[in-house]
């Protein structure tokens, strides 16, 4: 079947910058979608976007759907005819769905009774006649929050529509979209080129918006573009420039013709905090900044233009008088906030709310300090800095700074804790309990910031749990799930010997009276192990080795991953199925018995050969294995409790456990908890099985 490129684009004014890689994907595969319910094959697609336009290209578009066979059973004969033969209102309906007469039906069994039945066969529909709507589903399914009108017009989309292009081959598809009358003539830039540029097939129009229109139209060209000229730039002054993804997103979201610019700025701004000069310029100018080789920040920065200007000497000094009284503003608030000692903001704490029923930031502080306190005792570290640390880490929110840039909370209570002649490792520890902010940032380095890190966190989830706020689905306001993450992986990261059972209480006591208070404790637990299985995933480790640790839970995280990598080595071992099926029948022995077995093993009742060598080697092994659990050796144990296979195996098919004899039948089942027992010292190898 013949086919031709389609070439689909929608030139607005300028789109949302953050939004439009989230829109240009989602109109590829709305009108992916669209082709594929159509039943119009395709070879594939390529999507654009600039700030005036979305676009795509659909290679090798079938021209004409392919034919396709229609078959319907309609009602059974005895009920399409009545006794003198005549079509009942069932057939006569059933015609009329099919187009044509009773008579022109046939006859046909279901497989199970004889129906009236019509078959014919459907010539496809050209796909000129099915692209319009297409792509105006497409338009309407976008995930737009706001949607907007323009003019007189009834459309409504999330900026006003100037044209749209619909060329398939070299043929116009004639249509109305948006309000606009479809064509083969775009658009190039706003300035450069303002006047509309003819397009004589899909495939020119890459080449034709960039060498005619100054219009880089593919988004991913463009930011590579863009990151080259930036380090150009900075290699023009051997400085180095760390490239924010998020920041050149948006910025090549801003722009269709990228230029490069370095500016400079007084360096008498360089004695504000670097972060606040960062994030000043990226904020509000969308900058790039520029370090040393010693990673200071240098007074130059690196703006993107929108055109290639005849003077950029003019658009330069334009920028550099724009980002200058934003540098005045910061240095103005990091001196005016130095006036007032950090400390001396505590008191106003108590007017910020942290959440209406856990009570003010000041009161959070106050929890904070006190868990922080105890997990510093239980690990050995500081307590009064520890103490310290927590009861300063909030009152940067109340400063001039983190109230312009919410991005430097911690980072900035750390200057001015320094400033304040606060200890250094307390001073450090503030800006240190937002870390890890992110999947794959940054732990704490400090004793102090390890600590507070962890009560900050621990206080939050308690307390949201305490007053029935967990979160639901896809819901997680106070971000919970980020905070339990960060809370295993400080602490298996960083090899601590801490039992979070014991601090999920001691936050609790701070509370006093929670509404949820009931079983609160174990649901903490829970929700915070529970991300451990999202961690062992993405490493690859199966759900059934995870699950078989928890069943034994140990509330020690470090603990807790020791084991399961553990038993991940253990998976390895030639015996591991073997031992896991073994454990998985001595399991369901023992569970069906009304009272657990005899503690202890009488060795006079023994009548075989092999449960006498189960027995010793179960003594032999436990002598051997007890001091490697003790030291965690959880890989060298299991590793020795794997030559059990054969002992295990053999008892098995030589003894019977459910003998007619009570004493003797005990007896055995108390051998087999005593194996069980040994296993479950690391976890619980039964529910391999599930694997």
């Amino acid at each position: 079947m013949s086919s031709r490129d389609l070439l689909i684009e929608i030139g607005t004014e300028e789109l949302p910058p953050v939004a439009l890689p989230h829109l240009s994907k989602a109109f590829e595969q709305e009108i992916t979608s669209g082709l594929t319910k159509a039943q119009l094959g395709f070879a594939g697609t390529t999507r654009f976007a600039s700030p005036r336009r979305l676009a795509v290209i659909v290679s090798g578009l079938q021209e004409t759907q392919e034919a396709a066979s229609i078959e319907k059973f309609g009602p059974a004969l005895q009920a399409a005819f009545d006794s003198d033969g005549n079509p009942t209102k069932a057939a006569e309906g059933f015609a009329r769905s099919c187009g044509v007469s009773v008579s022109e039906l046939s006859e046909k069994s279901d497989g199970k009774v004889a129906k009236l039945y019509y078959q014919a066969v459907r010539a496809g529909e050209p796909a000129t006649a099915l692209i319009p709507d297409i792509v105006n589903q497409a338009l309407a399914s976008l995930p737009i929050p706001k949607r907007m009108r323009w003019g007189a017009s009834l459309d409504e989309f999330v900026r006003p529509v100037h044209w749209v292009v619909l060329l398939f081959g070299n043929a116009v598809v004639p249509a109305t979209i948006m309000g606009i009358t479809t064509g083969n003539e775009t658009r190039g830039h706003r300035f450069h080129h303002p006047d509309g540029i003819v397009l004589n097939a899909p495939d020119e129009y890459a080449s034709a918006l960039a060498n005619d229109g100054f219009v880089i139209a593919d988004f991913a060209a463009r930011q590579d573009k863009i990151r080259e000229q930036i380090q150009q730039e900075a290699d023009k002054l051997s400085a180095h420039v760390d490239i924010d993804e998020a920041l050149l997103a948006e910025v090549t979201a801003l722009v269709e013709w990228p230029v490069a610019l370095t500016g400079s700025f007084d360096d008498t701004f360089l004695a504000v905090p670097k972060e606040a000069l960062v994030s000043s310029m990226k904020k509000h100018q969308k900058c790039f900044t520029l370090e040393d080789s010693d990673g200071n920040i240098l007074p130059h920065f690196i703006t993107i233009s929108n055109l290639a200007s005849q003077d950029p000497a003019k658009v330069v000094a334009g920028n550099e008088r724009v980002i200058r009284p934003r540098l005045a503003d910061a240095a103005f608030f990091y001196d005016q906030d130095k006036k007032l000692p950090l400390s001396a903001r505590q008191e106003k704490l108590k007017t910020v709310v942290f959440e209406q029923s856990l009570g003010t930031v000041y009161d959070k502080s106050q929890r904070v300090a006190a868990l922080a306190t105890y997990i510093a005792a239980d690990l050995g570290y500081d307590q009064s800095r520890a103490a310290r640390a927590a009861e300063l880490a909030k009152c940067d929110l109340l400063t001039g700074m983190v109230g312009e840039f919410a991005d430097l909370q911690g980072i900035m209570g750390s200057y001015y804790a320094k400033h304040d002649g606060e200890d250094a490792e307390v001073a450090t520890a503030i800006n240190e309990q937002y870390l890890p902010r992110f999947a794959g940032d940054g732990l704490p380095l400090t004793d102090t910031g390890i600590v507070v890190a962890l009560a900050e966190r621990l206080d939050t989830i308690v307390g949201l749990f305490g007053i029935g706020q967990p979160p639901t689905g896809s819901k997680d306001p106070y971000a919970l799930r980020r905070a339990a993450l960060g809370i295993l992986r400080i602490i298996v990261e960083k090899q601590l010997d801490l039992d979070l059972a014991t601090c999920v209480d001691n936050a609790i006591s701070h509370y006093g009276d929670l509404p949820e208070q009931e079983g609160l404790a174990q649901k903490v637990l829970d929700f915070i192990f529970e991300r451990f299985r999202a961690w062992y995933a993405d490493e690859g480790i199966k759900a059934s080795i995870f699950q078989a640790v928890d069943a034994v839970r140990s509330t020690k995280p470090y603990d807790f991953n020791l084991r399961v990598h553990a038993v991940r080595e253990f998976t390895a071992l030639k015996q591991a199925e073997a031992l896991s099926a073994a454990n998985k029948r001595v399991s369901n022995i023992l569970a069906k018995l009304d009272t657990p077995p005899a503690a202890y093993i009488e060795t006079a009742l023994f009548t075989e050969a092999a449960e006498q060598q189960l027995a010793t080697t179960l003594d032999t092994l436990t002598s051997e294995v007890e001091p490697l659990l003790q030291q965690r050796r959880y890989s060298e144990a299991l590793a020795a409790m794997a030559s059990l296979q054969g002992p295990v195996y053999t008892f098995f098919d030589e003894v019977m456990v459910n003998t007619d004899d009570d004493r003797v039948r005990s007896n055995r089942q108390s051998l087999l908890q005593k194996l069980r027992q040994l296993f479950l010292q690391v976890a619980d190898i039964s529910l391999l099985q599930t694997a």
